[in-house]
């Protein structure tokens, strides 16, 4: 991967972004996803207005898709986009650091790194960096599905793995709907954290609050399990207070029934502004018949990835803990 790839693309999407942006009068965001889709199909859209049409014509003669490798056009993408989310006003507007989800692939590649195939899914997959990031770096032949509500954010995704030549199923849905999906290998999600505002779908999961709404992140959890295959694996950014919250003794039971833990890694603080909003990689399996929890799980706090260092003596420690647990696992 180049970085100059990686800024011509970001400079060509963006400054197209922008055209598009104040001629059909949608935001930066919203325009992003036009470009990319006029980017994969090579031509304007015949909906757009006759001067825009030649502009963008004009702009596709300085740019060809196929010169660029796929993690070049994710990290491209991801700039436009976080760029775009300054702007935009909605909580769910997040994007997973690249940091974070790069490490998170790293974490998926040791665990199933004897695997010939995978099914994986996200179902909170927003403008799908998570889950580009983590099957760039799966070596295996993979099957991918991906859910998100939000219809700038799905449109976002759609076309980003389109030109990442990433073949994933997305729907269209509030993820904690039911799904016509069969049970994965493998379920990954940058939570969304607070509370879910449908009560009488929150009726139909076990870890429902009592009273009030229920947790959304605790529900996505329950909702993974479900879609999860036995002895299959999760991996979730939770919030640090996951397992101190008011509703937590439920969720510890439910995990104590349904899963092993094993692992949570703390993720430095100088990833966020407040360590109020700090974070976590919460590492689960489903429980089944040949599954064994893991002798100790891995409980560690991570360096700032910006101290190679530190994390090269951390990444040497996890390495080896991983080849005992997957040994033991034997």
């Amino acid at each position: 991967m180049k970085q100059e790839q990686v800024e011509k693309l970001f400079q060509w999407v963006d400054e197209t972004a922008d055209t598009i942006s104040k001629d059909m009068n949608i935001t930066y965001l919203e325009a992003i996803a036009e470009t990319l889709d006029i980017l994969f199909n090579g031509q304007p859209f015949k909906d757009m207005s006759k001067e825009l049409q030649t502009k963008l014509t004009n702009e596709l003669t300085k740019i060809n898709k196929d010169n660029f490798e796929k993690e070049e056009i994710r990290k491209a993408v991801q700039l436009a986009i976080l760029k775009g989310m300054k702007g935009a006003t909605q909580q769910q507007h997040l994007i997973t650091p690249d940091s974070v989800a790069m490490f998170m692939g790293y974490l998926a590649s040791k665990l199933f790194d004897n695997e010939e195939n995978l099914k994986l899914f996200d179902p909170a997959s927003g403008s799908g960096n998570l889950i580009s990031s983590v099957m760039n770096q799966l070596e295996m032949p993979l099957t991918a599905y991906a859910s998100e509500v939000d219809p700038t954010l799905i449109q976002l995704a759609v076309t980003n793995a389109n030109l990442q030549k990433n073949n994933i199923e997305f729907f269209h849905q509030d993820s904690l709907q039911p799904f016509l999906m069969e049970p994965v290998d493998f379920v990954l999600a940058d939570l969304p954290v607070g509370y879910y505002p449908d009560d009488v779908q929150a009726s139909r999961y076990q870890l429902k609050a009592e009273e009030g709404h229920s947790y959304a992140h605790h529900l996505f959890i329950e909702q993974g399990l479900n879609y999860t295959k036995e002895g299959g694996y999760l991996m979730f950014i939770v919030p640090n207070f996951l397992f101190e919250s008011d509703q937590s003794r439920e969720l510890n039971t439910f995990l104590r029934e349904n899963a092993h833990i094993v692992g949570m890694l703390q993720l430095s603080d100088s990833l966020f502004k407040n360590e109020k909003h700090g974070k976590s990689i919460l590492i689960l399996q489903k429980k089944g018949p040949e599954t064994k929890p893991p002798k100790q799980a891995l409980l560690v706090k991570l360096p700032s990835f910006k101290n190679p260092n530190a994390m090269g003596d951390i990444l040497g420690q996890m390495n080896q803990w991983f080849d005992e647990y997957k040994t033991a696992q034997l």
